[in-house]
């Protein structure tokens, strides 16, 4: 079973070109089935059934996994009995009407333009004579700019923009590439980070775009914290994060253009479900403008 598995992931990783992060979900879910099937003395993925599979679920499910949780682990099995399809390890898939119980998607949480606007206007002066927050200024300018994932923006090179800077060609999941434009904030602030990249150039730098202080490409793990003290410093009243400026780039735009088939293109959604859940978000503001502007939506205030 083990090697069916290990067989899969080199098929993930060096046919499909999938993430590091897509591949240790497919690991961990594929392992989570793997420890019961053997704890119930199954040898092989042919005589596990889809009964088998309904029971597991119900367990986890009342061992506190989340819905969401589930369904990406039906997702990944499903996945894996169709590779074995091909492989002819297996003559059916018992996991492709499997169904996990339903949930209700959370609403991404964004800042306001006004909140946007205090933390990168950098009221504090933080990029001032500091190359380090200069850079941290450039990345949240790019993030928010652009749209961008946070692995996409890690691994970004100066080769990656077009001449003038005024466009990013992006690698997505999958590898799939994109075209995205990058604002004259971003463009400006950028132009200020390259000022003092050179000083941190190491032989290993190679061409990237961000780099650490020891002169390394700048890790996802590092852009987040350093993002989180940024704001933290501004005085920002929440948390935040690389994929809450992803949300309030998507979401400001949609609520100025309406346009959510642009959005997918700039998000680099390859379902257009996954993008109208900003919809709601705009559909949140409307309300909101209603309730406070309507003559018959306003409350009367208590004589």
């Amino acid at each position: 079973m083990q090697q069916s598995v290990a067989a899969f992931m080199d098929y993930l990783r060096y046919e499909k070109q999938h993430s590091p992060h897509t591949l240790c979900a497919y690991q961990r879910d594929l392992s989570r089935i793997m420890q019961q099937a053997t704890a119930g003395d199954i040898q092989g993925w042919e005589q596990i059934t889809e009964q088998q599979l309904k029971h597991w679920l119900g367990l986890w499910h009342e061992e506190g996994l989340s819905s969401r949780s589930l369904q990406r682990l039906i997702s990944s099995v499903r996945r894996f009995y169709q590779y074995l399809l091909t492989q002819g390890v297996v003559a059916n898939n018992p996991a492709r009407l499997l169904r996990a119980p339903k949930t209700a998607r959370p609403l991404p949480v964004t800042l306001d333009a006004d909140q946007v606007n205090h933390l990168l206007d950098d009221p504090y002066g933080q990029a001032d004579g500091d190359p380090l927050k200069c850079r941290d200024l450039a990345i949240l300018e790019l993030f928010y700019s652009s749209g961008l994932r946070l692995a996409e923006l890690a691994a970004l090179n100066i080769d990656s923009f077009s001449g003038d800077w005024s466009q990013v060609r992006v690698l997505g999941k999958r590898s799939k590439e994109r075209m995205v434009p990058v604002g004259s904030k971003a463009r400006q602030a950028i132009q200020h980070w390259l000022r003092f990249r050179q000083q941190f150039v190491r032989s290993e730098s190679g061409s990237a775009l961000f780099l650490s202080k020891p002169g390394k490409r700048i890790s996802t793990r590092q852009i987040q914290y350093r993002i989180k003290a940024f704001a933290r410093e501004a005085g920002m009243p929440v948390g935040v994060h690389p994929h809450m400026l992803r949300h309030s780039f998507a979401s400001h735009l949609l609520e100025s253009s309406g346009d959510l088939r642009s959005i997918q293109e700039l998000l680099g959604h390859s379902d257009i479900s996954t993008t109208q859940i900003y919809t709601h978000l705009d559909f949140q503001h409307l309300a909101a403008v209603y309730d406070k502007a309507h003559p018959r939506a306003r409350k009367k205030k208590d004589k």
